[in-house]
């Protein structure tokens, strides 16, 4: 029997669907899909879309977006922004003293027992730029986009543990199950590019520690989660045919899968067969263009030398081109994780004073390059990025054994305080919003939630936060939860 009959007889068996089974699944859509509706809160659309259309369509926003993608940089682990961006010379002075109990009287901490010392900054700092910004030492090329960037001082988040506080950062939410912040926009926006996945994550060292909730797509539909892709081996698993399958047999068999989709569509009714026929569809166009993508073999060598890149090695840098070259590509959301920022200071090498400095050593030159490379070639004009972590980091050391002892300087989680960046299309240049007291403990001018940056971010990709939701489980949900204003000063 030859390949042909076998797709039609697999086809034509499927479309015969006059038995007992299909009578139940017709009561089940019919009468029993009415009273489930009924019991479940209304969660199933009566107005459900045709199978034709593309859930990656480019879609209007609520009004003028300044920016058509988002470049997210997560330095997982949360860096301290003492040693960074927050220059406290007070703290300076007090490094060393036993911290005053009333810093630490209703507080909840990590790792901190008894009584902590005071830990001055580890960097030293200096202003650049007519913005006068300031960066500490470890920063080597980053200072030189100064009044390209806008700071975030003050801000601050619910969350004192790593997993929830990433998930806070980027779905609004501590809990698993919410839509993270690219499935939203990827939902809301479309894509301009129907051969690649409109949100693509790339991580570098080990998975975050919320792992794939922090790219997931909750309760929207499947098709909207973020596509993981590797700057070193196949860009995506399984992206090449086996060996005895060739593109045309591909081919041919998804035609045939998606006609047994539409026709349990039909039957069903339920969305996410939708979803299943555009992954398929979506795979197939993916082969041929994701790979020439994902190779960076054919950049110039100065753009190399630019971000630091090496051919065939999975690192930060290569995912920091790569970024670009799917921006240009009219990829809508690229994400990227770095987890190597959790300064304790437990183990000989990792706190705030060596580990940070190399840390920030290993990402300094490819951030700047990327945005630089994307100025150049005129697409930050149009591009929103956003650096940061988690959480920030305390004033005091961490204390783990209570006595004082330990002569590693490392930083326990705190919430109250931290720095995150923006940059590109929509956001002020060379500004600084917010501030903290002299110790860098709280904010005291400017402070900034979560939720604040998140609806500050769908209204530069142009969407109204409030009013951007969608229906599950009986009430309307948004990315911003109940809470969240637009950060003006910034904009």
């Amino acid at each position: 029997m030859n390949r042909k009959t076998i797709f039609e007889e697999a086809y034509f068996e499927q479309a015969n669907f006059n038995t007992r089974r299909h009578f139940l699944k017709q009561c089940t859509s019919g009468l029993g899909g009415i009273a489930l509706s009924s019991i479940l809160g209304g969660c199933f659309n009566s107005e459900q879309k045709s199978v034709e259309e593309n859930p990656f369509a480019v879609k209007p926003p609520h009004f003028p977006a300044k920016a058509k993608h988002i470049i997210f940089l997560h330095m997982e682990g949360a860096p301290s922004q003492l040693e960074l961006f927050d220059y406290k010379p007070e703290l300076a002075k007090l490094d060393g003293q036993l911290c005053p109990p009333s810093l630490l009287e209703g507080k909840r901490f990590a790792f901190i027992k008894g009584t902590p010392k005071m830990l001055g900054p580890q960097a030293t700092f200096q202003q650049h730029g007519q913005s006068g910004a300031w960066f500490s030492d470890y920063f080597k090329h980053l200072p030189e986009l100064a009044d390209d960037l806008t700071f975030l001082k003050a801000m601050h988040t619910d969350e004192f543990n790593h997993a929830p506080a990433q998930l806070f950062m980027h779905t609004g939410s501590a809990r698993v199950g919410r839509p993270s912040l690219g499935s939203w926009i990827t939902y809301g926006l479309g894509s301009e590019n129907q051969n690649l996945p409109a949100y693509v994550v790339l991580v570098s060292g080990s998975e975050p520690s919320a792992g794939k909730y922090l790219w997931g797509n909750g309760f929207l539909p499947s098709v909207y989660q973020g596509v993981q892709c590797r700057s070193k081996g196949d860009p995506v698993l399984y992206i090449n045919n086996p060996k005895t399958i060739d593109t045309e047999l591909r081919k041919k068999s998804i035609e045939t899968i998606n006609k047994i989709n539409e026709l349990t569509y039909k039957e069903i009714g339920d969305p996410e067969t939708l979803t299943r026929i555009s992954q398929y569809e979506m795979a197939f166009r993916m082969q041929a263009e994701v790979p020439e993508t994902m190779d960076i073999s054919s950049e110039p060598a100065y753009i190399h030398e630019m971000y630091g890149t090496e051919v065939g090695k999975a690192s930060f840098a290569n995912n920091c081109l790569l970024a670009r070259k799917l921006i240009e590509k009219g990829v809508r959301v690229v994400q990227l994780f770095d987890r190597r920022w959790d300064n304790h200071g437990t183990d000989e090498g990792s706190g705030v004073d060596i580990g940070l400095r190399r840390n920030v050593e290993y990402v300094d030159k490819p951030i700047t390059a990327l945005i630089k490379d994307l100025k150049q070639r005129g697409l930050l004009d149009e591009t929103l990025i956003v650096w940061g972590g988690e959480f920030g980091r305390t004033p005091m050391m961490e204390n783990r054994a209570g006595d004082n002892n330990t002569p590693l300087k490392g930083r326990d989680h705190h919430v109250d305080a931290f720095t995150m960046f923006m940059a590109g299309a929509g956001i002020k240049k060379g500004y600084s919003h917010g501030e903290t007291d002299e110790i860098g403990y709280y904010g005291i001018k400017g402070k900034t939630h979560i939720h604040d940056l998140q609806a500050t971010i769908m209204h530069v990709m142009g969407f109204d936060h409030e009013q951007f939701t969608f229906p599950f489980q009986g009430r309307n949900f948004r990315l911003t939860d109940v809470s969240g204003k637009v950060i003006r000063e910034i904009l």
